[in-house]
């Protein structure tokens, strides 16, 4: 598939400063992967579909939900970035970005640095993280459904919604998750993987 930054540009309706910053973050992530393997090599070539636009989907569905409020987001697992840095240069709000990986912190804080995006790194395993108020977590390409729910329950007690964009095993993680939480769910088609799902988990509450 060749779909690159101009393609990227047509399918996202943003400033043309945030354009501006996602590609400055685009170019960084290329520059370093060649040292520090930010992302699976195999999509380095399709990073605008595979990694932009499958985060950057999540903000118009977040401005239906949520209109124009600056959301507070915790990212669990944000490795390169991906989903809460792109939604925070897309004015979302604030994202915590909770990474243990040391490399890939320097990476998201060197692209902080360069646009200005609206976020805060957490050199951290999630579990070793003292709960805060939150509006919404979310979490991309991570872990499964039932243990990103387990790592978000300390804070559930603040009533977030946890946004997840998921593959093709979606609905038997939902249905493994069910077996110890009660939740409501929400599906949206995704827009980058024929057989992924945007899920919105609301009202989570131990089975």
């Amino acid at each position: 598939m060749d779909y690159g930054f101009s393609d990227f540009e047509k399918d996202i309706d943003v400033s043309r400063e945030t354009s501006a910053h996602l590609k400055t973050y685009g170019d960084l992530l290329v520059k370093w992967q060649k040292a520090k393997n930010l992302i699976a090599n195999s999509t380095l070539d399709d990073i605008w579909h595979r990694h932009f636009l499958d985060s950057a989907q999540l903000a118009p569905h977040l401005e239906a939900c949520y209109g124009k409020k600056q959301l507070t987001m915790l990212d669990i697992g944000s490795g390169a970035g991906f989903p809460g840095l792109v939604l925070s240069a897309m004015g979302v709000g604030i994202a915590h970005m909770v990474e243990a990986n040391g490399r890939k912190c320097i990476f998201m804080r060197q692209v902080i640095r360069e646009t200005g995006m609206n976020a805060d790194i957490h050199n951290e395993r999630i579990e070793n993280i003292t709960p805060f108020p939150v509006d919404i977590i979310t979490s991309r390409a991570c872990a499964s459904v039932s243990q990103l729910i387990k790592w978000a329950a300390p804070f559930l007690e603040f009533s977030p919604e946890i946004w997840l964009l998921k593959g093709e095993t979606a609905e038997e993680e939902l249905t493994e998750a069910q077996a110890y939480w009660t939740m409501e769910i929400d599906r949206y088609p995704s827009r980058t993987d024929a057989k992924g799902v945007i899920l919105r988990l609301k009202n989570i509450k131990k089975a």
